[in-house]
């Protein structure tokens, strides 16, 4: 789109509010540990102390509202150190301007980087940078700035305790990222009541899959009720898909459509009543007319064939899940492979080498990151410089403004731009106004940046112009504690805010990330993960194993991550201000269609993957593998032929199926014997993949 369009567009964006807003106790614990912190060291030492202590204790209680399952008291300490850290090396390298714009420069960079260990590490390494423009202000020996750090550092552990003392929600965002997916799950068993072929959104999933991620001391204290039920809750997905599609199981009208609603509208409640349990912590009871609706009719089976095989299979996933609700403490750790252990998750210690190794993935000049963190150095040395050299007072507020705002993307870092700069003027403008006609003392300097924090905890979530007026009236607020503010106009301040946005907005204009331009790679891998996916589904019946099941999950998780990678390429392309030339939107969204369709084939056919039971180990289906073979093979032509912007050419695994139509006989009708269901499924497999060839060819 056109660049004052896209300009709009975020700007619009920016200025949105949500009417949304954190618990009011978890806002209250927050500005509790500031306040704490804030009037203890002003009570035993200096206005400028009180000053680095709020500013630690802000910022650490800002670490534990972000969203990460780490234990928040981790977090709040892990943001103390790095505060900590910043403080001193600032303070060290100030007495010589030169050396200081490097140093915050490199610092910067460093900041920046930590975006490739995701959002959390992102935005507490860009507050490290702020701190560090600010608080290099306050000392005056190295003693002194050993001090600041030091009270910053017991910011951070004030909000740690206080998050120890005061829980607010034990494991809530894991009970809430469980729960969710099951609700998401419910909401699709709903939908597929009125549409056989409704999409759905793995999101959720992937979500509950994150917080099922451990250390090992958060293993060891895990609620009974989040330990072995995001396993089955994933198995019902793919059954509640071939229950309802007619090709591969009910039929489309009739009493078998009726009796496949009906065993859907169930599953529904069942998996409501999980999402409230797991919410809760507490066992919520299954209505009975629910298990009646499960039960075979009075009249005897009405389903037959593939859908009476995945109706079965999901009565006796909803009657596992039914059943740990009564007993939750007895889903054990001997019964599914959630349960037996859990996805592990680095420690802090050992997020060292996780850290290295995706700094050296990211070290290229096509990585957003990389480019995210030369533009956050540059802009924050040329901030600083301009800063020094224009006649107002306390410069480091443009590099400040800047470094807050910058994303590694065009849409977040233009609308929090806009967003910033209104909410950093509105700020400016009533904390300066009052501190110039009230002149508060030290004591109600502090008593209004508490109130300003508890504004700015309160409306983390409500949007970032909200969020900014009520932290800038913050650091208004200290520094006139702080003793050298009140000569320092107004004018000054929102002068420098507005020329740090400038310098954000402008570095992204003229040093972009554009993510339109890595479309055809997103669709690529989008392409070869899908590929992958379905060519694991086809060989599990050429070779059924456990390893064959595995590697289904493994090539489905794949795939999730690459769907949500091109989602998130194309929603952040749609607003910006460039075209690619080879490749077209409408191209792009058919291609993706067609995509989702070769994913949900290959779920229907994990719905009837061959799994040993204790019983005869399942006979492989003839030829399947060498199909899989030639399903991968022909994916990742493709994938490579759109990287190259070339034409796609899928032809040749239509005749790899006819080929094999062939070579087995002619199955019965409704039959369930898994030559038959597999041979069928990859006719769809397919007819998806010639429908993605003529959608880039279009």
């Amino acid at each position: 789109m056109p660049w004052i369009t896209a300009l709009r567009s975020t700007a619009r964006t920016g200025f949105t509010l949500e009417r949304a807003y954190n618990e009011p106790l978890l806002a209250v614990r927050g500005a509790l540990g500031v306040a704490i912190v804030v009037f203890g060291a002003l009570a035993l030492g200096s206005p400028a102390l009180a000053t680095s202590a709020a500013l630690g204790a802000f910022i650490a209680g800002t670490a534990t509202f972000q969203r990460s399952y780490r234990p928040r008291p981790v977090l709040a300490l892990a943001a103390a150190a790095g505060l900590s850290l910043s403080t001193l090396v600032g303070y060290l390298a100030s007495p010589w301007p030169p050396l200081f714009v490097l140093v915050l420069g490199l610092w910067a960079f460093g900041a920046g980087l930590a975006w490739a260990l995701g959002p959390t590490a992102g935005v507490v390494a860009s507050t490290t940078v702020s701190v560090m423009l600010v608080v290099v202000t306050l000392p005056s020996s190295v003693p002194q700035s050993l001090e600041h750090a030091g009270v910053i550092a017991v910011g951070g552990v004030v909000q740690a305790l206080l998050v120890l003392l005061i829980p607010v929600r034990r494991w809530g965002a894991q009970r809430d990222a469980l729960a969710d997916a099951y609700a998401s799950m419910a909401d699709y068993a709903r939908r597929l009541r009125h549409d056989p072929f409704a999409a759905f959104d793995p999101e959720a999933l992937m979500t509950a899959r994150s917080a099922a991620a451990l250390t090992r001391g958060q293993a060891r204290r895990r609620p009974a009720e989040l330990g072995g039920k995001r396993d089955p809750m994933e198995r019902m997905r793919p059954v509640l898909a071939a229950l309802a599609d007619p090709r591969v199981g009910a039929a489309e009208e009739g009493p078998e459509r009726d009796r496949a609603r009906e065993i859907l509208g169930a599953a529904a409640e069942v998996l409501d009543v999980m999402a409230r349990s797991i919410r809760s912590g507490l066992p919520v009871p299954v209505p009975e007319r629910t298990y009646r609706a499960l039960a075979v009719p009075a009249g005897g089976p009405v389903l037959s064939g593939p859908a009476r095989q995945s109706a079965l299979l999901l009565v006796g996933l909803l009657a596992d899940s039914a059943d740990s609700l009564e007993s939750p403490a007895a889903t054990g750790r001997d019964a599914g492979a959630d349960e037996v252990g859990h996805l592990p998750r680095p420690s802090l210690p050992e997020m060292l080498p996780v850290a290295a190794h995706a700094v050296r993935r990211n070290w290229a000049w096509s990585s957003p990151v990389l480019r995210h963190a030369v533009r956050v150095g540059a802009v924050a040395a040329v901030g600083e410089t301009v800063g020094l050299l224009l006649p107002f007072g306390h410069g480091y507020w443009a590099p400040l403004t800047a470094v807050m705002v910058m994303r590694p993307d065009f849409s977040q870092t233009y609308s929090r731009g806009v967003a910033r700069i209104a909410g950093t003027v509105l700020g400016v403008l009533v904390a300066s106004a009052v501190v110039l006609l009230a002149d508060p003392d030290v004591w109600a300097c502090s008593a209004l940046a508490v109130l300003c924090i508890g504004g700015a905890y309160t409306t983390i979530r409500t949007g970032y112009a909200a969020m900014s007026a009520c932290v800038t009236g913050y650091v208004v607020f200290l520094l006139a504690m702080a003793g050298g503010s009140v000569t320092v106009t107004a004018e000054d301040r929102v002068g420098q805010t507005l020329l740090g946005g400038a310098l954000a907005l402008a570095s992204y204009a003229l040093f972009p990330t554009w993510q339109t331009v890595r479309l055809p790679d997103r669709l690529a891998a989008y392409i070869e993960a899908g590929g992958r996916y379905a060519a694991a589904a086809v060989a599990a019946f050429g070779a059924p194993s456990a390893a064959s099941r595995r590697a289904v999950r493994e090539t489905l998780l794949d795939h999730r991550q690459a769907r949500a990678d091109l989602l998130t390429s194309s929603q952040q392309a749609s607003v910006e201000p460039v075209r690619h030339r080879g490749l077209r939107h409408s191209q792009v969204t058919a291609a993706r269609s067609a995509m989702a369709a070769l994913g949900r084939t290959a779920l229907l056919m994990e719905a009837h993957l061959p799994a040993p039971n204790g019983g005869p180990a399942p006979e492989p289906v003839p030829g399947a593998a060498r199909f899989a073979e030639a399903l991968r093979e022909e994916t990742a032509r493709a994938a490579l032929a759109v990287r190259l912007e070339q034409p796609v050419d899928l032809t040749g695994l239509r005749l790899h199926y006819d080929a094999w139509t062939l070579e087995l006989p002619a199955p019965a009708d409704n039959s369930t014997d898994p030559a038959h269901l597999v041979l069928r499924d990859a006719g769809f497999l397919v007819d998806a993949l010639e429908g993605l060839q003529k959608a880039l060819s279009d």
